[in-house]
């Protein structure tokens, strides 16, 4: 029985995720479909996402994770999801990109005990850092990190900055009511890349770095 639930998941994930970049595989659609299934029978007794009709979940928390983990920079080989939450965009990032190594930031104790558990029964390639980012090792830094859907969105971003490597990339989802002044908040950076996403009318992911200033020696 829960082999059909699964594949019932899957074709219906496969057809919703259209238009998120590479369409999903057959494979990755039964991937996604465990974690849908996983958490489903979580949110019924613990408060990880509002939405609770699946193929909304679908449609709003994984199609945003599948564009992420499509539009990845090249090179990824370390991700923080900053204030991971019910586990977006990290997990799917995980289920799609096995090749890169992912922290799921999460300091609420309930949620951090489900991320744990989708890692262990998904055999996931990813840890739980159950703590705020700052009490972090001083210096661990990271390829890229993610931020969505975080309390205080802005603070988290300056947070989030000093976690990202020298030449690491920082993805935030944010809408076009905040796009100015999500960019506006780390002095330092660029931001060449606003990506529209598929199922938000107004969500977009903007994807930035660090500034890179040359200084001419005088010969």
């Amino acid at each position: 029985m829960s082999g059909e639930v699964s594949a019932l998941h899957a074709e219906r994930i496969g057809n919703l995720l259209e238009g998120c970049g590479t369409p999903v595989s057959g494979a990755e659609a039964e991937r996604l479909g465990a974690f849908l299934a996983l958490l489903l029978k979580w949110n019924a007794r613990t408060n990880l996402t509002a939405i609770r009709e699946p193929e909304q979940m679908v449609r709003r928390h994984f199609a945003d994770s599948v564009f992420c983990a499509r539009n990845l920079p090249e090179g990824t080989k370390t991700l923080l999801d900053f204030g991971s939450g019910g586990g977006f965009p990290g997990i799917p990032v995980a289920l799609l990109r096995p090749e890169v190594s992912v922290t799921l930031a999460e300091s609420q104790g309930r949620k951090a005990s489900f991320l744990r558990e989708a890692v262990r029964s998904l055999g996931l390639r990813a840890e739980v850092w159950a703590e705020r980012v700052e009490e972090m090792p001083v210096g661990r830094c990271f390829d890229c990190v993610t931020l969505r859907a975080v309390d205080r969105m802005l603070d988290a971003c300056r947070a989030a900055a000093e976690r990202v490597a020298a030449e690491g990339t920082m993805m935030v989802f944010t809408t076009e009511r905040l796009r100015e002044e999500a960019k506006g908040v780390l002095p330092g950076w660029s931001w060449p890349s606003v990506l529209r996403l598929p199922h938000a009318e107004q969500g977009l992911l903007l994807v930035g770095s660090r500034m890179m200033f040359h200084v001419e020696h005088e010969s």
